[in-house]
């Protein structure tokens, strides 16, 4: 289940990497493992020894790079916990970026299948409703709301504080498959939901309100039915997921939720429908689950080993050691294996182990400062020069990025350049948006175009400004570069700020503390608008709109406490209507695919941002592990977990 935090938490969300957020900035882990970059030279561990096939028959260890935080559903899970929580509960449905899988549904609700409806309903002073700008209100004078069957900006009302008004409210069908039990063997029915979204709902839980406040009703139908009611005025995009993950109230409905958020695992186990049994936690260490006899897909043969067991290792070089002399059978990413690349792909050469590699769903991106918010009272001679106004000078400096370079050289042409905010897996993702390469003689005319002219005929020195609208000339085209430590992102910006020199940009490279990078406004260099270029990174985990980072409101200020995620300080009218359009439409409906293209058309003229590179995330596994699938549309690594499985025809060829 999504809890998600959107808007209104995004820019905290700026300093740390959340999976179950919709489309959420992520930057460096504050967390003991730095980010790694890729060293051109790393030594071999010592006589690495092959894995004999079928060493341990029934038994199954996968090395991690934390340990889990909790293992209750509701207690904002770490990555760690959340694969662990994926063998004991898988599902109830599996989110990718391109849409749903049912898992312990019949089907996904849409439109098209009549689970999911648009109906009219009547609201009144003091009804909650939810108004154009996504907040939860009470309906009163002043209130502008979208009338029912309006999902455009043109047609918003106002509400006049009497009388009754017509708006749209989705309801959404989910229907649970009849097989589906406890793991104790209990039937799984449409209470443990109904059960599971009381105590999400409840203060005491540690999860995000967002979708519980835009919740009306959630109400059972039958013993395997329920239904979703939104507040009217709220359209859903990612309606499929509404669905809350249950929590068995025969063996947890006589604790509160307060209770439940500070059980812990030894006292109170979890208790799921997946493939597995919790059975052990020895802190520090390991967590050890055993075969469910209760499992949906028993059956089928899943799971196929009867003991899987979550060790937690204190670093890459720990892990690739225990994989290679067999103590672990596959490492997640959450290891940071991509530091480790070459030396992994070496082991592969060998048979020793097999390497899986893949694009994530996180952009790293280069963000001007179009406005510095000392802008926000004007521009006097104390203020930056207005640098970067001219949509002419961002595409420039796009043309003079060697964001190529960056992928062959850094990251071993592993991943991709993306043309757009939008993420190259994402549905709505259009191939038509404008692309620009690395061209430095297509860089430096428009430059000149611009007014940045190189006045005393030395290409080491900045170009200087002659006749750039808004600025005196002579002004230097210097820039500074404002990033974190990372290897990674020192690597990477050496390369660009050596290839926007090539063009007359003066560049000047500052590697930041996380903390500082990432601090609040209007003290933090990013959220209080103070930089000229800021590299970051941004990750999705469904298909909800990612435009809104874009729009005037998200901009960070004094009046919404520096809480926006626009930090660009970008302004577009017209991007903006066409944000509200497409967060109120739905995937199944033919609006939603054109309005992403011109959102995507409107992004690349105007380039508050440059997207550089996805990012890839690494595992390993024994030679002979079968159906392990790290794919870029979803973010779970062990997503399939209970399929995994140990046979010699799944060796490296």
């Amino acid at each position: 289940m999504k809890q998600r935090f959107l808007k209104n938490n995004l820019a905290l969300l700026l300093t740390a990497l959340l999976f179950t957020a919709c489309n959420v900035p992520a930057g460096d882990q504050p967390t003991p493992s730095p980010e790694a970059g890729l060293p051109t030279e790393t030594a071999l561990p010592a006589e690495p020894t092959a894995i004999p096939v079928g060493s341990e028959p029934g038994y199954l260890t996968i090395c991690l790079g934390q340990e889990p935080n909790t293992l209750y559903p509701y207690g904002n899970p770490n990555p760690a916990a959340r694969s662990v929580l994926a063998a004991l509960y898988d599902g109830p449905v599996d989110v990718f970026l391109d849409g749903y899988q049912p898992v312990i549904l019949e089907t996904i609700p849409s439109i098209e299948n009549g689970d999911a409806q648009i109906v009219t309903v009547s609201a009144e002073r003091g009804d909650l409703v939810v108004d154009t700008k996504g907040d939860v209100v009470l309906l009163d004078a002043g209130v502008d709301y979208y009338p029912a069957a309006c999902n455009d900006p043109a047609c918003v009302q106002r509400y006049s504080g009497t009388g009754e008004i017509t708006m749209d409210q989705m309801v959404v069908t989910f229907r649970i498959k009849p097989e589906i039990l406890w793991s104790d063997g209990k039937p799984l029915t449409a209470q443990d939901t109904i059960f599971a979204q009381r105590i999400a709902s409840d203060i005491e839980t540690p999860a995000s309100k967002y979708l519980v406040d835009r919740t009306q009703t959630y109400e059972a139908v039958d013993e395997l039915t329920v239904q979703w009611w939104g507040r009217p005025g709220f359209i859903d995009p990612t309606y499929a997921d509404n669905f809350w993950s249950p929590l068995p109230q025969h063996a947890w409905g006589s604790f509160s939720a307060a209770e439940l958020a500070r059980a812990d695992a030894e006292s109170n186990p979890p208790l799921g429908w997946g493939a597995y049994i919790f059975e052990t936690w020895t802190r520090g260490e390991s967590i050890r689950l055993r075969k469910n006899p209760n499992y949906f897909r028993a059956e089928d043969g899943f799971p196929s080993f009867e003991i899987l067991t979550f060790r937690f290792l204190r670093d890459t070089e720990s892990g690739i050691s225990a994989l290679t002399s067999g103590e672990c059978d596959l490492l997640d990413s959450s290891l940071r294996l991509e530091g480790q690349i070459e030396l992994l792909l070496e082991l592969e050469g060998s048979e020793t182990i097999k390497t899986a590699i893949t694009q994530t769903n996180i952009m790293e991106r280069l963000d001007f400062g179009i406005r510095p918010a000392s802008y926000d009272d004007g521009i006097d001679l104390n203020d930056r020069p207005n640098l970067l106004a001219d949509i002419r000078t961002r595409q420039a400096i796009a043309y003079c990025l060697n964001r190529q370079a960056v992928v062959d050289d850094v990251l071993l042409g592993l991943t991709s350049v993306p043309a757009t905010f939008v993420f190259p897996s994402h549905p709505a993702y259009s191939s038509a948006a404008v692309l620009y390469p690395f061209d430095i003689n297509q860089g430096i005319a428009l430059l000149e175009e611009a007014g940045w002219v190189d006045a005393d005929k030395d290409p080491a020195t900045p170009r200087t400004s002659s006749g750039v609208t808004g600025l005196t000339d002579g002004v230097a085209l210097s820039l500074s570069y404002q990033t974190s430590e990372a290897i990674q992102r020192r690597q990477a910006a050496e390369i660009l700020a050596a290839s926007l020199r090539e063009c007359g940009i003066g560049v000047e490279v500052k590697h930041l503390p996380v903390g500082d990078l990432y601090a609040p406004g209007p003290i933090g260099p990013l959220f209080g608008r103070q930089f000229d270029l800021g590299v970051y990174a941004v990750g999705a985990s469904s298909t909800e709109s990612a435009c809104f980072g874009y729009t005037d409101a998200e901009i960070p200020s004094d009046t919404n406490n520096w809480t926006g995620i626009n930090i660009m300080g970008y302004k577009n009218p017209d991007f903006d209507i066409l944000c509200q359009q497409v967060d109120r439409s739905l995937p199944d409906q033919p609006t939603y695919q054109a309005t992403y293209a011109r959102l995507q058309s409107i992004f690349a003229n105007d380039l508050p941002s440059i997207p550089l590179y996805m990012r890839i995330k690494v595992a390993a596994s024994r030679p002979d592990l079968c159906n392990f699938d790290l794919t870029p549309a979803i973010v779970f690594d062990l997503w399939n977990l209970e399929e995994l499985d140990v046979d010699p025809l799944c060796r490296v060829p």
